[in-house]
């Protein structure tokens, strides 16, 4: 029979039972439940609004039934939800005290409060994780400060710059993604429960002690808004989209390097796998699961804002969809970013090639046009004299770096013998000084301002 049964005649139809049943969904949130739950029943039993030795008796039940949850001596089936299906095995063990645990609450404010509590710990849990990631990211950025290699643009060679570069630009879009998370945890971080069905209850209950009780910053002001927001949940999918792609962008490129046509990276045997009819493969699947997982999570984003698009106040069934997106979205970040934080330190890089490729492709044009603007031409100009040496350099096959003081010359008389040093991949790099740059200085600094982000964040979010 179930709780809510009082109303009815007849019982629920069995396909209809299994259609409304959350429970393989939502049983992971037996902890929070059970958590919320003692914080509840605590206020009552301090409010006089039930008996305190029955308070007691209920929080201690509700402890020992997590316990049996969590060392797998109680299964958890049977029920419509993990809300009932804890209730009912409350019920069961100590009698009809157990009824009044529900007193001056309702479902709705509990699958809110449970959920926040679990989406709180989602995002301490990926923070750490990104906090592994850009560990890493410091950690081999710092050995290849001088390590040579070419940068893109609409995947043409551009400019030289170095390993250590081109990896902290990552480390600076997922130290973006540490914030959002953060400012998201803000918003998730605060108490629904209270609010009861949809217009709170007439018990003099008291909320900001639970709030307390249960860490949250504060409690939600207006109780039809805080059973029928999901705006927390849609702002953490949205951030984990924006990570994922993060990591989608990185992975992409990775696939590329590792091709034979690049040949600029080596993928280690832990991380590749094989053909089964190819005999020469090493795929780089753990890069394009990667990839491919990032449209998954983009996926649910979109599934959420869809549920919710036109949903009347307050609490609707449509919002027990919200769940399964956000728990897939977790599981999903979080083995993505174990996976690549695995796989990242193993990467061999063909340093030889790397740098090859750095003084091919004419990267060091933009470095010719400064040299003549230093020497007192107008960059237009400057850019328009090393357009066509380009251009003649391409029709004799030869690099910057390879044409001789006197073929300058054919194209300005301000080109004198040091233009062969300027245009060296290493020199071009060292030249740039300004902040954000890829000189050993700037990218010491930027290494050192990444390490006291972390340092500070996690100081604070721990303390």
């Amino acid at each position: 029979m179930k709780m809510w049964s009082g109303r009815f005649k007849d019982s629920l139809d069995a396909k209809a039972d299994i259609f409304n049943s959350s429970l393989p969904v939502d049983k992971r949130l037996y902890k929070h439940d059970i958590m919320g739950s003692i914080a509840h029943c605590s206020m009552l039993g301090e409010c006089g609004i039930i008996p305190q030795e029955d308070a007691d008796l209920i929080c201690k039940t509700l402890s020992d039934i997590f316990y049996d949850i969590k060392n797998a001596k109680l299964k958890v089936s049977g029920a419509e939800d993990i809300h009932m299906f804890i209730e009912e095995e409350l019920t069961n063990r100590i009698g009809d005290v157990g009824k009044k645990l529900h007193t001056a609450r309702s479902r709705n404010d509990q699958i809110a409060l449970d959920f926040r509590m679990y989406l709180r710990d989602a995002v301490d849990t990926i923070a750490e994780l990104l906090k592994n990631l850009i560990e890493t990211l410091i950690d081999i950025s710092g050995k290849n400060i001088d390590t040579v290699i070419p940068a893109y643009t609409h995947m043409q060679k551009a400019q030289p710059t170095t390993l250590a570069h081109y990896l902290m630009a990552y480390s600076e879009m997922f130290m973006r993604d540490i914030a959002r998370l953060a400012e998201c945890k803000n918003r998730i971080n605060i108490m629904p429960l209270g609010s009861c069905a949809c217009t709170s209850t007439s018990y003099p209950i008291d909320r900001r002690s639970v709030a307390k009780r249960l860490d949250f910053d504060g409690i939600s002001e207006n109780s039809l808004d805080a059973v029928s927001d999901r705006d927390f949940a849609i702002e953490f999918l949205n951030d984990c989209s924006i990570l994922m792609m993060h990591l989608s962008r990185f992975n992409e490129e990775i696939i590329y390097w590792s091709s034979d046509e690049f040949g600029y990276i080596e993928l280690d045997d832990k991380f590749s796998t094989g053909s089964s009819i190819m005999p020469q493969k090493k795929n780089p699947d753990m890069c394009e699961l990667i990839r491919g997982k990032t449209g998954r999570c983009y996926g649910n984003l979109i599934s959420l804002l869809t549920t919710m698009k036109a949903l009347p106040l307050a609490y609707n069934k449509d919002m027990q969809e919200d769940k399964e997106v956000v728990f897939d979205t977790v599981d999903t970040v979080k083995i993505c970013l174990e996976i690549f934080t695995a796989m990242l330190p193993t990467f061999k890089y063909n340093k030889e090639k790397l740098r090859i490729g750095a003084a091919r492709g004419y990267t060091a044009a933009t470095e010719c046009a400064d040299y003549l603007v230093k020497k007192g031409a107008a960059f237009r100009d400057a850019h328009s004299i090393v357009g066509r040496l380009v251009r003649y350099c391409s029709d004799v096959n030869k690099q910057l770096d390879e044409i001789t003081i006197d073929e300058y010359r054919i194209f300005s008389d301000l080109f004198d013998s040091d233009i062969m040093s300027v245009v060296k991949p290493e020199n071009v790099i060292q030249s740039r000084k300004a902040p954000g740059s890829p000189s050993e200085k700037a990218m010491k600094s930027e290494i050192k301002k990444a390490e006291k982000f972390l340092r500070t964040y996690f100081a604070i979010s721990n303390e």
